[in-house]
């Protein structure tokens, strides 16, 4: 990427938040385990055998363990979030997502919208075909609008195409037995948080013109001029 590139990503303090939070109720577990354990094991008939462990500590011993646990579970967390949300890199040549340790780069010379379709960011080319559908709801869409913008890209207010797109129904003559078997895969895929299956049958679809989308806990999808 060139050096004028402008990044969006997920804000720094987010996982410096989540690691504070994690660390606090670790803190806050420290103080109050012992004592709920200790009620616990001279009140119920059998309890699991880390509560017997935690009834066997103080406070001083407790608060300290439980609160590099909450730490070392706060930094994890940080982790797969950060991991997980989308980064966007835009400079004058084209546009890199990162997300999920997976990468993909659309020159801009392809690029004939880019806007917000929900929670998804969406870069299209000028036969309405979809280059890029990606995850974007933990991004700023006013940071998004302004890296597109100051970058000359056609940002668009809304998807031009929203008044085509139909609920997939299973079996209806619409779509033949391939597109739906297709879409039944990525369904479970979706149910299942396969992130990486999702991906790759949505590029399938998209090679039979199909663009898919979810609403609502259901698939959406359009025809393209493939």
């Amino acid at each position: 990427m060139r050096d004028d590139a402008t990044r969006v990503s997920l804000s720094p303090f987010l996982p410096v938040l989540i690691t504070l939070v994690c660390t606090a109720l670790g803190i806050g577990l420290g103080f109050a385990a012992p004592p709920v354990s200790r009620w616990a094991v001279d009140t119920l008939p059998a309890v699991p055998g880390p509560l017997e462990l935690l009834a066997e500590l103080t406070t001083s011993w407790s608060v300290p363990i439980l609160t590099v646990v909450g730490v070392a579970a706060g930094i994890v967390v940080a982790v797969l979030t950060v991991a997980e949300t989308l980064a966007v890199t835009v400079d004058s040549d084209g546009v890199l997502l990162e997300q999920d340790d997976e990468q993909l780069y659309v020159p801009k010379s392809r690029v004939r919208a880019a806007f917000l379709d929900g929670k998804d960011l969406v870069l299209t080319d000028e036969a309405r075909h979809e280059l890029a559908r990606r995850g974007a709801g933990d991004l700023n869409s006013r940071e998004l609008a302004s890296a597109f913008g100051s970058h000359g890209y056609p940002w668009l207010d809304a998807d031009p195409h929203e008044g085509e797109f139909c609920r997939w129904i299973d079996g209806h003559p619409d779509l033949d037995d391939e597109l739906h078997a297709i879409l039944r895969m990525r369904r479970d895929a979706l149910a299942a948080k396969d992130a990486g299956v999702v991906l790759g049958l949505h590029a399938k679809l998209r090679e039979r013109g199909i663009v898919v989308r979810d609403r609502g806990g259901r698939q959406e999808f359009r025809r393209t001029t493939r």
